[in-house]
């Protein structure tokens, strides 16, 4: 289908060719877009806000050691900071984004926090294993995994999804995940939490994203299955389905004219900036969730319910 955008001062009117009104919602970013994935987050326009000056930690992560993988920018930067403001310590393993790397260990830093960056492959088995011997060699234990990392490219149909994109999606979004939970797991203890990015898009099925949605659907299962497992052993496992937020992996993925539109379709009639997710995180990883697991958290203003 294709689309029409008319343009106000703050919102987008966005309209079916036909010209049946959809929605109006709050513009986020103009069009734009980059030629690589996972994308860099300095070349944004506008940069995404990824920390609220109003959170005050409470120290629900003190002394807590996570990593978060892709930690570097997007959703995951917005994980660290929040993290650090509520005292734990972050390991970020990103790829190559080495200026967005190398301004959020400033930020971090400059909040008070301790952290390591570590570039490399996550679908590397030999990466992984470098994540949790670096990572205990610096602050000796592990009590948090965010599995946060992937890549999506806009494909129109089945047929244009190359072996290559399709083996590069699974690859990075679910054995990424995988091999670096198996390397981590044996160093969790009672309390320990895995949390997983899922997707929106799996739930009602994107169709320019057949890919990326069957590997975030996978990572439901993965959630859920790994949750079981490890219940007894109070090592908790969930889940979150993000919407539309500002981030890198926006403008690498799509074509600069979809950019508008997207968070069109959520019932708050918007997208959002990734330090509305950070506390989600923070949940998922305190003593506040200790009776949660297997679950997906529906972040995404009302696109999915239920």
């Amino acid at each position: 289908m294709e689309y029409d955008y008319h343009y106000g001062n703050d919102y987008y009117k966005y309209f079916t060719k036909e010209g049946v009104k959809s929605t109006v919602y709050q513009k986020l970013a103009p069009e734009q877009s980059q030629d690589k994935q996972p994308g860099m987050e300095y070349l944004m326009k506008p940069l995404p806000i990824f920390d609220n000056p109003n959170y005050k930690g409470s120290n629900k992560l003190k002394d807590k050691v996570a990593i978060i993988t892709g930690g570097d920018s997007g959703l995951g930067r917005a994980c660290a900071v929040i993290y650090v403001k509520e005292g734990a310590k972050v390991v970020i393993p990103y790829l190559n984004e080495h200026k967005d790397a190398l301004d959020t260990k400033n930020y971090l830093e400059g909040l008070g926090g301790e952290c390591l960056m570590l570039s490399g492959d996550i679908t590397e088995k030999s990466f992984c294993k470098k994540i949790v011997e670096e990572t205990l060699n610096r602050f000796g234990k592990i009590d948090i995994l965010v599995n946060n990392a992937g890549v999506q490219y806009q494909s129109d149909d089945l047929t244009c999804i190359s072996d290559e994109q399709f083996d590069r999606t699974m690859k990075v979004n679910v054995y990424g995940m995988f091999y670096l939970t198996r390397e981590v797991l044996p160093h969790l203890k009672s309390g320990s939490s895995i949390i997983n990015l899922s997707s929106v898009t799996t739930f009602y099925g994107d169709p320019q994203l057949i890919d990326y949605v069957t590997t975030k659907g996978a990572i439901v299962g993965f959630t859920r299955a790994l949750a079981r497992n490890l219940a007894l052993k109070n090592i908790r496992v969930n889940a979150i389905a993000p919407g539309f937020f500002w981030t890198p992996l926006q403008p690498a993925c799509w074509v600069k004219e979809k950019i508008p539109s997207l968070g069109a379709n959520s019932a708050m009639g918007r997208g959002a900036m990734p330090y509305e997710l950070a506390s989600t995180f923070v949940f998922l990883a305190s003593d506040d969730a200790s009776f949660l697991t297997g679950q997906v958290i529906h972040n995404n203003g009302g696109e999915v319910m239920g």
